[in-house]
């Protein structure tokens, strides 16, 4: 037996040369030409930051990123008031709230109760930098804004 060469795995096969053909040489395709993008649309949303959150048992939601980019710190006393279902949080210096140490917001019980907001569930928060306030909305009002909005994507043709 010699061990320097592989035994075939099927003794009784091999290639024939004259039945492999070589294969052809292929030509490159040519790209696809890039399709033209619509203009962007007009930025509303220029000077607002979002973020998400979920308030805790006692009302409290974490904005830290927020509060950073407005330069609110801990203790910075707020008022709170709801306007058209949703919570708007303004520095003021009698305000009745205060930002906790841990960068939270408060959500005093009747504000959430009123935008029917319940512990642990989702929140967006939007800060306002320009007018130095934070809008708090509940997710029925996220909800119902982008169903519509999916709606009328949907019905238009692609």
């Amino acid at each position: 037996m010699n061990l320097d060469r592989p035994r075939p795995r099927w003794p009784d096969e091999q290639l024939v040369e004259a039945l492999v053909p070589t294969p052809l040489p292929v030509a490159s395709p040519e790209p696809a030409p890039l399709p033209t993008l619509p203009a962007p649309a007009a930025r509303i949303s220029d000077g607002v930051l979002f973020d998400v959150g979920r308030p805790d048992a006692a009302g409290r939601v974490t904005a830290r990123a927020l509060l950073r980019a407005l330069s609110w710190t801990p203790g910075l006393a707020l008022y709170v008031e709801v306007m058209s279902g949703a919570i708007l949080i303004t520095p003021a210096a009698d305000g009745a709230y205060v930002v906790g140490a841990r960068g939270e917001l408060p959500l005093p019980a009747a504000a959430r109760h009123l935008c029917g907001i319940a512990a642990g569930e989702p929140v967006l928060l939007a800060a306002l930098p320009r007018q130095n306030r934070i809008v708090v909305h509940p997710s029925n009002t996220v909800t119902a804004v982008l169903a519509d909005l999916h709606a009328r994507i949907l019905a238009e043709p692609s």
